[in-house]
C-alpha cells in the first residue's frame, strides 16, 4: 500500500506535534515535513511534493488561503486541508476558490482530522457538519457581495505590511525591487481608498488576512 505523505503547516510547534502524533497512529501515514510560515509551507511543498498539506489558516508571512493558492497552482495533485477557528461562509467560499478541498474547524479537529485526511487521500472533499451547513446556506441564499478587489500578490503585500514589515523587507521577501514594492503599496491604498498603513492594518484584520 502506498504511504500517505503529509506536510503539516502551523506556526505553533505544540500544534504541529499534536497533529504529528495523530498522523503517526495511522498505518501507512507519515509526516514528510513541517512548516512554520505560509511561505515556508509553499517552498517545502514544492520540494517534498506531499499528498496532503494540513494548513493552519492564520499563518505568518503568507496566510493559509494564499499559500493554498500557490501550492495548488504548483502541485495540482496535492490536496490541502485547512484548519481554522473561523466559521464564515464567505471565508470557506474563498478557501475553496483557492483550491482547498477540506475545511475543519480547530474545535472539531480532534474528532474529525483522521476522517478528513482519509477523504482527501481519496481526492474527495471534506467539511465538518457546521461548515457544510454554512456552505449550503450560502448556496441557497446567495447575496450580492463586493467582488475581490486585490490580486493575490497585493494580498501578500497587505499581510506583510500588517505584520510590520518595511518596504525593503517586503521587497526582499517577494524578490522584487524596492520601487516595485512602493508602487504596490501606493496602488493598494488607492484601490481600497485608504490613507495610511494603520488603516491598511485594520483592513487586513477585518478581512482576515491577518489575525488581530
Amino acid at each position: 500500500m502506498k504511504t500517505l505523505r503529509i506536510l503539516i503547516a502551523d506556526d505553533h510547534e505544540m500544534v504541529r506535534q499534536g497533529l504529528q502524533r495523530v498522523i503517526a497512529e495511522q498505518p501507512g501515514w507519515t509526516v514528510c515535513g513541517e512548516a512554520a510560515t505560509g511561505r515556508e509551507a509553499v517552498s517545502r511543498s514544492k520540494a517534498l511534493q506531499p499528498d496532503i498539506v494540513v494548513m493552519d489558516f492564520a499563518m505568518p508571512e503568507l496566510n493559509g488561503m494564499e499559500a493554498t493558492r500557490q501550492i495548488r497552482a504548483a502541485l495540482p495533485g496535492t490536496e490541502v486541508l485547512i484548519l481554522s477557528m473561523h466559521e464564515s461562509e464567505e471565508l470557506v467560499r474563498e478557501i475553496l476558490a483557492a483550491g482547498a478541498r477540506g475545511y475543519v474547524l480547530k474545535s472539531d479537529a480532534g474528532r474529525s482530522l483522521v476522517d478528513a485526511l482519509k477523504a482527501l487521500a481519496a481526492h474527495q472533499p471534506y467539511f465538518t457538519s457546521r461548515i457544510s451547513s454554512l456552505v449550503l446556506a450560502g448556496y441557497l441564499n446567495p447575496q450580492t457581495r463586493e467582488p475581490a478587489r486585490l490580486t493575490p500578490r497585493e494580498r501578500e503585500i497587505v499581510q506583510l505590511v500588517a505584520e510590520g514589515r518595511s518596504t525593503k523587507e517586503i521587497a526582499d521577501v517577494l524578490g522584487i525591487s524596492i520601487k516595485t514594492a512602493e508602487t504596490h503599496r501606493t496602488n493598494i491604498l488607492r484601490k481600497l481608498d485608504l490613507r495610511s498603513a494603520s488603516e491598511l492594518v485594520r483592513y487586513a484584520i477585518r478581512n482576515k488576512i491577518v489575525e488581530a
